[in-house]
């Protein structure tokens, strides 16, 4: 058998209040049928379906990659919040992981959700994985306003932290600033030798469960779907494509930091 080439590291389930539509249970079917050896579920700053996600993907055959998505905030950007994904990659990483989650929550949350200090990841580094949070990212954000210095500066702190283990994450959705994003940051890690990873930042199974998962997000933001007003963050394209689709999005830039581990 051949290796894979791809697994999804960067998956919502319904667990994700926000914006997460499918149960973990066919998520993990989905990927069996797509033929990927593992998967991962990467809820907003929770854990909850962490024994589900676990006993479905033994039982199909799935190795269960344990993760969360979280909002971060730093003192080189402010009050302003970025987005990175952890991944635990052995039990140290798992325990480190579930502290993050428990500190964001005693730290309490206003509007946003939950939040963690980007240096707290600086005593909990060890056997975690990072995700850079693509364009939504602090490295992300910093390459789309063109402020190189800033760019330098987050890129040196987890070069510093997360050697070997910080990715900078592609993702192409067809969403506003992914494609600038992503050539700039192929540009930045072929200049500084960081890794890469494409992930497709999965919010629902197939392609036509979007409009489901729009009427979602539309009553939890509060607003009729029809509103102008009402923010648009989705695409349609943010379900489990294939490995052959994604390949074909990225050829030679996709790899995962997990299928080597």
């Amino acid at each position: 058998m051949s290796e894979p080439r791809f697994v999804h590291l960067r998956v919502h389930s319904d667990y994700s209040m926000i914006d997460g539509l499918a149960k973990t249970a066919p998520l993990v079917k989905k990927a069996a049928a797509l033929g990927m050896p593992a998967l991962a579920i990467t809820d907003f700053t929770n854990l909850c379906g962490l024994v589900k996600f676990y006993g479905a993907g033994h039982g199909a055959g799935i190795k269960p990659i344990v993760g969360a998505d979280f909002n971060v905030q730093c003192d080189l950007l402010g009050d302003e919040l970025t987005h990175l994904t952890v991944l635990a990659a052995n039990n140290t990483g798992y325990q480190n992981l579930t502290l993050l989650i428990s500190k964001a929550y005693q730290r309490g949350y206003g509007a946003a959700g939950p939040i963690i200090d980007r240096d707290w990841l600086i005593e909990l580094n060890e056997g975690l994985i990072l995700l850079s949070g693509g364009r939504m990212g602090d490295v992300g954000r910093s390459l789309l306003r063109g402020n190189s210095a800033l760019v330098d500066e987050c890129v040196a702190f987890y070069e510093e932290h997360f050697p070997d283990r910080y990715f900078l994450e592609l993702i192409r959705t067809g969403r506003p600033d992914e494609e600038s994003y992503l050539h700039a940051a192929v540009e930045l890690a072929e200049a500084r030798g960081l890794p890469v990873v494409a992930t497709n930042d999965v919010r629902f199974i197939d392609s036509s469960d979007f409009d489901a998962h729009e009427i979602r997000v539309a009553i939890h933001d509060g607003f009729t779907l029809d509103d102008p007003k009402r923010p648009r963050n989705y695409s349609p394209q943010q379900y489990m494509r294939s490995e052959e689709e994604m390949c074909e999005l990225f050829g030679r830039h996709s790899r995962s930091p997990c299928q080597h581990r």
